[in-house]
């Protein structure tokens, strides 16, 4: 599902199917035959995203698993409180999805939308799974991928008990540097885990050293 926090927003299919940055991407991995790189082109659906758009709802159903070609997206759970906690940031060449859901098979427990306009290409979570039973070096390029999403929130983990606010921030700044300025101070606050005035403070501080 798709959903629009205004009617004003729209997401549209590109003109053709541009897949050659995942392509790309998945032949660092593995060796892709001809046919395998056909069957990716055949289960995918590039769209352009307007800001704002939800592709995931928490408490829904989750069919989608999205590469991110250009833009940036987010993923955030929100407590019984009313409080936004951001999970993850995806720009270019990341994946993003609520996986617990999809794996699980179960209602979401993140949501997913466009922090601005972007270009990302759409998979349905089941035809990805067919593709590995199809072509069984997708499965090496599936698991690094798990891997690699592990071990980043193990770190973040991690990150969040280990590390001070201004030490998170200094982090994400290398992880994410050019997403700031598009990025609303709330997203950017309640992925470091601290409250909008704290990150104004450590801002503060930064320019006046």
């Amino acid at each position: 599902m798709i959903r629009k926090r205004s009617k004003h927003f729209k997401s549209e299919p590109t003109t053709g199917v541009n897949l050659e940055a995942l392509i790309h991407k998945i032949k660092n991995s593995i060796s892709l035959s001809e046919e395998a790189e056909a069957k990716v082109y055949s289960i995918s659906k590039e769209l352009d995203v307007a800001k704002g758009t939800i592709l995931i709802e928490q408490g829904q159903a989750v069919y989608n698993t999205y590469f991110v070609l250009g833009g940036c997206l987010r993923s955030y759970c929100i407590d019984k409180n009313g409080k936004e906690h951001t999970l993850q940031f995806a720009i270019k060449d990341w994946w993003i999805s609520d996986f617990i859901a999809v794996y699980n098979s179960e209602p979401a427990t993140l949501t997913v939308e466009c922090v601005k306009d972007s270009r990302i290409i759409k998979f349905n979570s089941k035809d990805l799974a067919e593709i590995h039973e199809e072509f069984p070096e997708f499965e090496v390029f599936q698991r690094k991928n798990l891997e690699r999403h592990v071990v980043s929130l193990h770190k973040r983990i991690l990150n969040q008990l280990q590390l001070t606010a201004s030490e998170r921030y200094d982090l994400f700044l290398k992880q994410y540097p050019h997403i700031e300025q598009d990025t609303p101070n709330y997203h950017i606050a309640s992925y470091l885990g601290i409250t909008q005035q704290s990150l104004s403070r450590i801002r503060s501080e930064k320019v006046r050293r």
